[in-house]
This record gives structure tokens, C-alpha cells and sequence, in this order.
């Protein structure tokens, strides 16, 4: 097949991805020189289409990028009034006082947000300032330089029909050109994982971890909402099955954020997260709130929980990873937003430093060093063994030992050194002769949904005659090898109903409807064969979330 030819664009950096990361990146390059050519890539339908958080905003972040942000609107004006935390059995709970918490587990000065608004917002800023962003473009390759370096990226490529071909409308998109590269594409994003592999970047690093997060937004009986409010659970109904916990925020206009979050280190491979959110709502102080209100919206996206010991070198000639790329989640506050930020700014102050003397696609060692030693590594050094903790312990004993660990952080020391996380999400998976099936009730359709039903409140879409873009290394491994091995949990933990074993005639055979994907990359991540690689569907393809 002869080789496709592009246009090329030439800019001084590029930026993959308009989240918090991407847009502070891009916005701060133009605070610095407004004559800098900067574009921003996203493959959302609209900046804030692919944005899913919980999420309460710690605002350093965004003081630090545009300090007269309430003069500038941003959409950040529900401040966290009451800070709740539950333990929760079946039938009851008992509330957690907050006075034996650390001082950084306290939300006030927090906001309850929309993180897809306060993203659509800072790309208003961005383009103010001469920021040229590209939505629905999808960055599907990286351009590579003669010296190996990080050049570019292909991005904006349409119509290959199913097999990969070109089809009659076909559009090979543009190679786009930078001194430097960003990659802002959140959790394991597709570009991020190769360059971490290409430059070898997690060698000497822990493994990554990861969650689960789901949401919902609900419209409530105004005369339950308490705007402001902000409540945790753990417990019921994960129990010892697996890490995790709920977030129930009260937002303005009668509406809550409904969040259950899942450690995907979990050993049992019938664990359905999907249904244990779903069984989470009908704990009694969760379904008191929830009735006689609807759910409006429905969402999912995978979290990076590895922190501090797992973030890998964050540059390589010619890329800087931003934000989720690296995994910048401060797990017991279940926070990232602020970070997120906190890295684009560093990262084009480095780039800026880096242009003005005339340098281009080395490395930004100056912006790894930043993030090491500057406001997020003391952010994340404190709460390092949290997770670790949980992982290996348990909840009860983690919950005590860890807070008494993040006591001593704040002091500058801990007994413990830096924990290990040890193996990565897929390697704790177990064999499925070691564990019984888990029943789950079916869904009422009044609090509890089933997944396609709640798949269609993602305003999820994608051209159908496109290749799959949930690639298999071997297709005949999830029969052959995670069927009889481990009851194959893609059926499971994927919670979109991508993946389905449908059996035949010929015998059973693995479907995958890669239309309803929320491009959570739980697959990517869980897999125990690591079989399954995730990579970016045609440009503004997905969910079109409206406020998550």
C-alpha cells in the first residue's frame, strides 16, 4: 500500500488533549508570549464532551493559572458547605467525625463543579488569548523526527471503512508539527502509553494504578438537596471484595452528583462494578435521597490511583506528559483537577524557558523537576502509602493506619518509607476456580438501571462502519484462554455492555459493540491477558456528556 502524504502545520507546541492540563498548558504559553503558535487537539465532539470528574475542585490550580477567575466566570460557584464521610453497612451507617482527619482531607475552600463546564470555559480563555483549538480531532499517530524525537502527531483522519481500508470519502488527516509535543489525554491515553513505552519512561517506577470511577447526575425533591454538601461513603456494598467507595455531591439547580469509584487491583473476576454502583443506591440513606427524583445523566471513566511512587518520567525529546498521562490523583482526597492544572502550567513555563533559548524537542527537564519537587510531589508525597496500605491490609486497618501515615507526611516524615504497590491491576486478577460467582439483584428502573439503558444517557456515538478501535493482540484469546481461565470479565468490568461471550452454534464467541464505548479504558487496563489495546476511535466519535 503506498504511503499516505499530509499536509503539515508547524506550531511552536502542540497539545493533545483540552482538559485541565492541555487548556492550562495552552493558556499559559500565551500569558507568556502572546506570539507563541499553540494549537490544542480534541477528539471530543466539543471541549468538555469527554470530561468526566466528580468532582470537588481544590482551586490552587486554577489561582495559580488566572487568579481573577470569579471576575472571568468561571463556572465554579457551589462552595462546599458540610464535608460528610460514612461507614456503611447493609441496613445502616455510622458517621466518621472529621476532627480526627488530617488537615488536607478538609474541603473547605472547595467547590463543587462541573469539571466539562470549567474545561468549556477555559477554552473560552484559551481562544481569547490566541490559543487555536480543534475539536473533534483525533490524534490517531505519533510523528516521529530523524533522531527518534517526538516531532508530532497525525491527527483529523476520516473515513476508513471496518477492515482499515480507505473508504470513498477517506480524508488522511494532517501531520501537525511542534518544537514540543504535550500529551493531555487523560487516563492511559493511547499516544501517552506508546511514548511510555517507546522511551521506556516507567522503568524504576512503580506500577500504575487505577479505578473505576462511575457517575450519575440526578434531579432531586428540592426539598432533599442541600447545596453545598459533600458526602463520602466506604463499606457496604463492596465490603472485602474490592477497594472503593461513593460520592454523593450536592450541585446547584436540585441536582447531585451520584459517583461510585472501584479499585481495579479487585482479585475476583465475577465482581461486577458496574452492578455494585447500581446496588449502592439502594442502601437506604442513598435511596431516601434518590427517590422521587431522576437520573439525567450517566457516565464512566477509569482514574489513575498509582500516585507519587508510579508516576513515570514525565519527558522524553521532543513530549512532556501532563495531568492524567501521568497520574497526578491525590487518592484519599480524590482529587486531580488542581494537579492536573498545576502540571500545564509547569510544563509551558519549561517550554517557554526552553524556546526563548532557542532550543526545541530535547527534553523539559525543568518541568519534570517542577512537578517532582514543587507544589503537586509535596501534594502527593504526603498521601504516597495510602493506597499501597489499602491494597495490602484492607479497609479498617488502612483507614487507621494510613491516617495516622498522613498525620506524621504533614510533619515531613513517615515510619513507613514508600510502600510498594507491586503488581499492576490485571496481574491481581485470580483465576475464576478461586472465587464463587457474585448474584447481583437486577436493576428496578427506578433507582437501578440496566447498563444500555444507562449507556443512552451518555449521548454515546460512533460511526459504525469504522474500524473497531478496541483492537484484540490475539482474537482468539478471550475463548480460548480468559473464558475457561477467568469466566471472562470483560463481560463484567467493562460498564458500557461493550464486551459480550455470545454463544453459537459453532460455540461460544466474543462480541464486542464498540458503539456504546465511554472510553473509560477499563479494558485496556484490567484485561488479565492484557490482550485488549484501546485506541482513539475517528475524531468526535464517543459520549457527549453535557455537564459531568
Amino acid at each position: 500500500m503506498a504511503e499516505i502524504e499530509r499536509e503539515a502545520m508547524e506550531y511552536d507546541v502542540v497539545i493533545v488533549g483540552a482538559g485541565p492540563a492541555g487548556l492550562s498548558a495552552a493558556i499559559r504559553l500565551k500569558q507568556l508570549d502572546a506570539d507563541l503558535e499553540v494549537v490544542v487537539l480534541e477528539k471530543g465532539s466539543e471541549v468538555g464532551a469527554h470530561i468526566l470528574s466528580g468532582a470537588v475542585l481544590d482551586p490552587s490550580g486554577l489561582n495559580a493559572l488566572i487568579p481573577d477567575w470569579k471576575e472571568k466566570g468561571a463556572p465554579v460557584n457551589v462552595p462546599v458547605s458540610e464535608d460528610n464521610f460514612y461507614m456503611l453497612g447493609e441496613a445502616g451507617q455510622i458517621r466518621v467525625p472529621n476532627f480526627p482527619m488530617p488537615p488536607l482531607m478538609n474541603n473547605h475552600g472547595n467547590y463543587i463543579v462541573s469539571m466539562g463546564n470549567v474545561c468549556r470555559w477555559m477554552a473560552e480563555q484559551a481562544e481569547e488569548l490566541g490559543v487555536e483549538i480543534f475539536p473533534g480531532m483525533s490524534c490517531s499517530e505519533i510523528v516521529y523526527g530523524d533522531d527518534g524525537e517526538v516531532k508530532g502527531v497525525v491527527a483529523g483522519e476520516f473515513g476508513k471503512e471496518a477492515d482499515g481500508s480507505q473508504g470513498p470519502n477517506y480524508e488522511p488527516g494532517m501531520e501537525l508539527h511542534g518544537k514540543y509535543v504535550f500529551l493531555s489525554e487523560g487516563v492511559r491515553g493511547s499516544l501517552s502509553k506508546e511514548v511510555i513505552d517507546r522511551f521506556d519512561l516507567s522503568a524504576g517506577k512503580e506500577p500504575q494504578k487505577f479505578g473505576l470511577g462511575m457517575k450519575e447526575i440526578w434531579e432531586i425533591d428540592p426539598d432533599k438537596h442541600r447545596e453545598g454538601t459533600v458526602t463520602h461513603t466506604m463499606g457496604w456494598p463492596l465490603g472485602s471484595n474490592a477497594g472503593g467507595g461513593s460520592f454523593i455531591y450536592h450541585i446547584d439547580n436540585n441536582q447531585v452528583y451520584v459517583g461510585f469509584v472501584v479499585h481495579l487491583n479487585y482479585r475476583n473476576p465475577y465482581l461486577y462494578p458496574y452492578m455494585e454502583f447500581q446496588r449502592f443506591k439502594h442502601h437506604p440513606m442513598v435511596a431516601e435521597l434518590l427517590e422521587g427524583g431522576k437520573r439525567i445523566a450517566y457516565g464512566a471513566r477509569a482514574i489513575t490511583e498509582g500516585g507519587y511512587q508510579s508516576m513515570p518520567k514525565m519527558v522524553a525529546p521532543g513530549v512532556a506528559l501532563l495531568g492524567c498521562s501521568v497520574g497526578m490523583v491525590n487518592v484519599p482526597r480524590i482529587k486531580g483537577n488542581h494537579n492536573a492544572m498545576l502540571s500545564g502550567k509547569a510544563a509551558a513555563e519549561a517550554a517557554h524557558a526552553a524556546l526563548q533559548a532557542g532550543r526545541r524537542s530535547d527534553e523539559l527537564s525543568d518541568y519534570e523537576a517542577e512537578v517532582r519537587e514543587g507544589a503537586i510531589g509535596k501534594d502527593l508525597k504526603k498521601v504516597r502509602n495510602v493506597k499501597p496500605m489499602w491494597s495490602k491490609w484492607g479497609l479498617l486497618p488502612s483507614l487507621a493506619v494510613g491516617g495516622f501515615d498522613m498525620w506524621t507526611n504533614t510533619l515531613g516524615f513517615s515510619v513507613f518509607g514508600t510502600m510498594k504497590h507491586g503488581k499492576n491491576d490485571a496481574e491481581a486478577t485470580e483465576e475464576a476456580d478461586k472465587h464463587a460467582p457474585i448474584h447481583y439483584p437486577k436493576p428496578d428502573g427506578k433507582l437501578s438501571f440496566d447498563r444500555l439503558t444507562n449507556v443512552s444517557f451518555s449521548m454515546t456515538n460512533h460511526e459504525e462502519n469504522q474500524p473497531c478501535h478496541l483492537t484484540l493482540k490475539d482474537p482468539s484469546v478471550p475463548i480460548d484462554v480468559n473464558l475457561p481461565k477467568y469466566a471472562e470479565p470483560a463481560q463484567r468490568y467493562c460498564p458500557a455492555a461493550v464486551y459480550e461471550v455470545v454463544e453459537k452454534d459453532a460455540g461460544p464467541e466474543f462480541v464486542i459493540n464498540f458503539q456504546n464505548c465511554v472510553h473509560c479504558k477499563t479494558c485496556d487496563i484490567k484485561d488479565p491477558s492484557q490482550n485488549i489495546n484501546w485506541v482513539t476511535p475517528q475524531g468526535g466519535d464517543g459520549p457527549n456528556y453535557p455537564n459531568m
